[in-house]
């Protein structure tokens, strides 16, 4: 079956960086565009980070987060990337990849970052 599944998520202070991936599996990974979200507390919906398409020549971004994060992906590994730079408190939440197949969205279980001093 479809799985996403992110890690690289953690603690890190103001100003520092972390690498996220998402590993897919059970679909033809190469054929999809994957996109990022993230939802910084419980009761807010989920926002859309970066997008990347199926071979990753095109590439999408939240305007506030484009000059500071970054998409990629390595369809040989059959990962997403989304590197984030400059982090800021507002950046804390829990970062979700996901995958539109068929009119069907599968979502992962996510990775939280928390970013504090």
């Amino acid at each position: 079956q479809v799985q996403l599944v992110e890690s690289g998520g953690g603690l890190v202070q103001p100003g520092e960086s972390l690498r996220l991936s998402c590993v897919g599996s059970g679909f033809a990974f190469s054929n999809y565009a994957i996109s990022w979200y993230r939802r910084q507390a419980p009761e807010k919906e989920r926002e859309l980070v970066a997008t990347i398409t199926d071979t990753g020549e095109y590439t999408d971004y939240a305007d506030s987060l484009k000059d500071r994060f970054t998409i990629s992906r390595d369809n040989l590994k059959r990962t997403v990337y989304l590197q984030m730079n400059n982090l800021k408190p507002e950046d804390t939440a829990v970062y979700y990849c996901r995958l539109l197949r068929w009119g069907t969205i599968y979502w992962g279980k996510g990775t939280q970052v928390t970013v504090s001093s």
